[in-house]
C-alpha cells in the first residue's frame, strides 16, 4: 500500500528542520545485515532532492522485494548523490559487528561525490566523521533520507546473498540472506562453515 502525502510529509519532518536551519546537502544513512550469521554487513548514504521526492519510501524491511527493487532503481535515478559500502565476515570477525556497522557508515559518507552539509543516521550510533550528525532511533522508518538508504543498503545486500546461493547451495541463502532460521542452523552442523560465514556469530554451532 503506497503511503499518503500526509505519511510522506511525516518522514520528511528532519530534512525539512534542517533545511531551515541552511542545509542543503542533507545526508541519510542506514545499514543491513548486522544480524545474520553469514554475509556482509553493507551500509548506504544518500543525498536526495528536496523538491523531487520519491513516494513510497519506507522502512525497507515493510516492503515487498518487487516494491523495493523499484523504489531502489528511482533513489537511484533521482537521488542528488548515494553510496553503497560493504564490510565483509572476516572484518566483521576481527573488530566486531559494532565498530565494523560504524566503519561500513563512514566509508559509504566518505564515498559520496558531493559533500553532505548535515548527515542523519538510523540507531543510536556516533559516527567518526567530519560533518554534523544527527541519530533517529526507528529513522528507516520515519525519516525520508534514512529509509531511501535503507532500500539501497537492502537491495545491495540481497542480491550479493542470491549470488552466494549460487556457490553454496545447502545453506538457503535465497531465503534466509544469511540469518539464523531453523533450516540455516541446521545446514551449519550438518556440513559446518563456508567462507562467508561471521565465525564470532557461528562458533556455538560449529564447534
Amino acid at each position: 500500500m503506497s503511503l499518503s502525502k500526509q505519511d510522506m510529509s511525516a518522514k520528511l519532518a528532519a530534512e525539512n528542520a534542517l533545511r531551515a536551519e541552511g542545509y542543503n546537502y542533507i545526508c541519510g544513512v542506514d545499514e543491513v545485515g548486522r544480524g545474520p550469521l553469514a554475509g556482509p554487513v553493507v551500509c548506504a548514504a544518500v543525498i536526495m532532492p528536496a523538491d523531487d521526492i520519491v513516494e513510497g519510501v519506507d522502512d525497507s524491511k515493510k516492503l515487498s522485494a518487487k516494491k523495493r527493487e523499484k523504489l531502489d532503481a528511482l533513489i537511484r535515478e533521482k537521488a542528488i548523490a548515494w553510496a553503497i559500502c560493504r564490510i565483509e565476515p572476516q572484518q566483521i570477525d576481527e573488530m566486531n559487528i559494532l565498530q565494523a556497522t560504524r566503519l561500513c557508515m563512514k566509508n559509504a559518507i566518505e564515498s559520496l561525490k558531493i559533500r553532505p552539509d548535515f548527515v542523519i543516521t538510523d540507531g543510536n550510533m556516533t559516527l567518526d566523521i567530519a560533518f554534523p550528525q544527527r541519530h533517529i532511533i526507528g529513522g528507516d522508518a520515519s525519516c525520508y533520507s534514512i529509509g531511501a538508504a535503507s532500500i539501497l543498503a537492502k537491495v545491495y545486500r540481497d542480491k550479493i546473498m542470491d549470488e552466494y546461493a549460487a556457490d553454496y547451495p545447502w545453506y538457503g541463502f535465497e531465503k534466509n540472506k544469511g540469518y539464523g532460521t531453523a533450516a540455516h542452523i541446521a545446514a551449519i552442523k550438518d556440513r559446518g562453515l563456508c567462507p562467508i560465514h561471521r565465525r564470532s556469530f557461528t562458533k556455538k554451532w560449529s564447534d
